[in-house]
């Protein structure tokens, strides 16, 4: 469980600021780190202070700027935190909006404190264990990467590791191989989807001149056999990707 869990609130509701800090001010774990009583502001202090809080607690209706504008610049400068919505504005159409966004949680004022606390403390919780779970899948490929002979150094390496995540958490994506993760790697990494491709298509070459044949076998079938025929990037990614879900209740144990 994370010793420490810093909190930003953006609000421009004064006594609904006052009695959380007044909860939160002796607690062991939450500490609110900084209140903002305006939304553009607080995007401000978002864009500037990235690694200074853990969870946003945010009004939807602001001056300035709204708590859906201040989650559409999140999303464009690609900072994923944890956000709460507290708000007394319960349309359901709003509520979709804001879903878009991927919100951890929605609340409607008046709300009990000690509710907001447990909320706070699950989705810290829950997040701590995605990334556990994610850092040890990503050892994992990295290691298969390197057995298959396939150096670190080189582009291929990069893209092969992001693609193969993809794929092992979304196993849809298998025939989307040009569509959706080709573009979503070069985004990444500032480059093309063709630059990807060559790339990725380059390190499965390399694998296939020096990796460990055994290996190959064992992942591909009997195809190395043959002239040590080599997948398409698509099927190798997708090897891969299958591979590491099968033994993902070892991997993530």
């Amino acid at each position: 469980m994370k010793t420490n869990i810093n909190v930003l609130i953006i609000d421009d509701n004064e006594s609904m600021i006052s009695k959380t800090k007044e909860y939160f001010s002796s607690h062991a774990v939450i500490n609110v780190v900084k209140t903002i009583d305006n939304g553009k502001e607080g995007l401000e202090y978002i864009l500037n202070n990235k690694n200074s809080f853990d969870v946003i607690l945010m009004d939807i209706i602001m001056p300035e700027m709204d708590g859906i504008e201040i989650l559409e610049n999140m999303q464009k400068n690609n900072i994923k935190k944890n956000v709460i919505i507290l708000t007394s504005y319960k349309k359901e159409a709003t509520i979709k909006m804001v879903s878009r966004y991927d919100v951890d949680y929605y609340m409607i004022k008046p709300f009990d404190l000690s509710t907001l606390e447990k909320r706070i403390l699950d989705i810290v919780n829950l997040e701590e264990e995605k990334t556990t779970k994610s850092n040890k899948v990503e050892i994992e490929i990295s290691k298969l990467l390197h057995a298959l002979g396939i150096p670190s150094h080189i582009r291929g390496y990069q893209y092969i590791r992001e693609s193969v995540y993809m794929m092992f958490e979304n196993p849809d994506m298998i025939g989307g191989i040009t569509k959706l993760i080709y573009p979503e790697i070069a985004m990444r990494f500032d480059t093309t989807a063709s630059r990807v491709e060559r790339a990725i298509r380059h390190a499965i070459e390399v694998s296939w001149s020096r990796g460990d044949y055994e290996l190959m076998e064992e992942l591909f079938g009997h195809s190395v056999d043959y002239d040590r025929s080599k997948p398409t990037n698509s099927e190798f990614i997708a090897t891969l990707a299958d591979n590491l879900r099968l033994k993902s209740q070892l991997v993530i144990s």
